[in-house]
């Protein structure tokens, strides 16, 4: 029976809990808040609901200072900005083409490679041969598509269907052509794109690094080796005698296609200042061939290149007397051992009509050139020969053979002779000719063309560069 009744007695209190809840919740409706254990209101405050009020009522007032700022601007800061004149440029822009206009994002551009062919291009792209015969078969000018050069773009308009639309291809600077697919039938289109030329003067300081120095003043890479290898190789050492602050100036003519550099030319004219020494040339075309030359007209270019072969040492100088390694006697060695890797390109000293190609006893192979004027030099040793016969005329530079060990020779090397009216002359230290000068009407021709460039590189460095003494110099109004 124990049981029993402890089981009765703990469901009375329960029952006895959940009534008193009941009550307690029905008197906090009715707003008697002496049954939670609070004080109810007897007609003033206490000292604790007098700070809760203090506390709600400042935070209302900053809330209403603040959000305010939020919204609106300050009358005085919108009252200026309306106040301030105002503006509008309209700015011309180039009308789209059409085949732009409708789908501009749908073209893929594909640059030429090394040994590409158009079925090449035409596979990358997903577009299948029978396409690409059905647009040559089709064009005017099938051989400009066929040929393409390494750097060509060409253009496909390939939408979101996957099937070629249209191809478009540069004829030349000046012309672009638009093969246009439509079902069956191809539509071409010559579009007319117009060139212009600017002649500008690229200028600054060598610095660390002069190709990084004219690559920054927008100088081409083609522009500045034809600075250092073509125009000035013959009166500065690059490699040696140039410093940070040497200076140089350089007139080229740009052309410019729709707002993009295309092409820089020959440069026209250039100025470098080496240590304080100043050296100039101007680009003048006689006698049907352009060349460099000083502002009096002689020739930059000289009659002869000293050292015809890019050289490791000299194994064998100019003497009178010498063992000879392979034949064990004593006797004159004429000319000058240029030690080099086999295969290395020799080049012809200077213009020349070739004498002699073929195997010239302890010579090996060999080539004799004439330059005329009783000037002849003699190269041996090679392991084979140029491309050049006998009676033909060759620029200086034409790699006429290359380095080799052939005839008594006990390594690769390039044996070097000069020779005036018969006679073997030290190369090294003989005195080479002096390239013949502009002379007469010629002379007058370069004067009137050249100063032009010349004003210009002077209007330039007058405003860039300063003076001897540090002092900047005042800029020409003119420019």
């Amino acid at each position: 029976m124990r049981p029993v009744l402890a089981e009765s007695r703990s469901g009375r209190r329960a029952r006895l809990d959940k009534l008193r809840e009941s009550i307690l919740h029905r008197k906090v409706l009715a707003g008697d808040l002496s049954a939670v254990g609070g004080p109810a209101f007897q007609g003033r405050w206490t000292r604790r609901q007098w700070a809760h009020a203090s506390l709600f009522a400042t935070l209302g007032a900053l809330v209403a200072a603040l959000v305010p700022g939020f919204s609106a601007p300050q009358s005085g800061t919108a009252e200026a900005s309306l106040a301030a004149p105002r503006t509008t440029l309209a700015l011309a822009l180039p009308a789209l083409p059409l085949h732009r206009r409708a789908a501009a994002d749908s073209w893929q551009m594909v640059t030429v490679d090394d040994g590409q062919t158009l079925g090449d291009l035409f596979a990358q792209v997903g577009v299948p041969a029978s396409t690409m015969h059905q647009l040559l078969e089709a064009t005017s000018d099938r051989r400009a598509l066929v040929r393409l050069r390494p750097g060509t773009v060409i253009g496909f308009d390939i939408p979101a269907e996957g099937q070629l639309r249209a191809l478009r291809y540069d004829r030349d600077d000046t012309h672009r052509v638009l093969l246009t697919l439509a079902g069956d039938k191809v539509e071409e289109q010559v579009v007319e794109r117009p060139t212009t030329i600017r002649t500008v003067v690229v200028s600054g300081e060598v610095g660390k690094s002069l190709f990084w120095s004219a690559r920054r003043q927008g100088l081409s890479g083609r522009a500045i080796n034809q600075l250092t290898d073509e125009i000035f190789k013959y009166d500065i050492d690059f490699s040696s005698d140039v410093a940070a602050t040497d200076r140089y100036s350089v007139v080229v003519d740009q052309v410019w296609r729709e707002g993009e550099l295309i092409r820089t030319g020959d440069i026209q004219a250039a100025t470098f200042t080496v240590r304080g020494k100043p050296h100039s040339a101007f680009r003048f075309e006689h006698d049907g061939k352009a060349e460099y030359y000083t502002a009096n007209g002689t020739p930059l270019k000289k009659a002869f290149i000293r050292m015809p072969v890019a050289y490791t040492r000299i194994s064998s100088g100019f003497t009178n007397a010498r063992k000879h390694p392979i034949l064990g006697r004593v006797r004159a060695h004429q000319g000058v051992d240029f030690a080099a890797p086999p295969g290395t390109p020799i080049m012809a000293a200077g213009n020349a009509r070739v004498a002699f190609v073929g195997w010239k006893g302890g010579y090996g192979r060999a080539v004799i050139l004439d330059h005329g004027r009783g000037y002849t030099t003699l190269y041996g040793h090679m392991s084979r020969f140029g491309k050049e016969r006998v009676g033909q005329r060759i620029p200086q530079g034409t790699v006429i053979g290359y380095v080799g060990a052939s005839g008594l020779a006990t390594g690769p090397h390039l044996h070097y002779e000069f020779r005036v009216n018969g006679v073997h002359r030290n190369p090294m230290s003989v005195t080479m000719p002096p390239p013949e000068p502009l002379r007469g009407l010629a002379l007058a021709q370069f004067k009137s063309q050249t100063s032009q460039a010349l004003a210009k590189i002077r209007q330039v460095e007058d405003v860039i560069y300063a003076d001897a003494d540090g002092a900047p110099r005042k800029p020409d109004k003119k420019a």
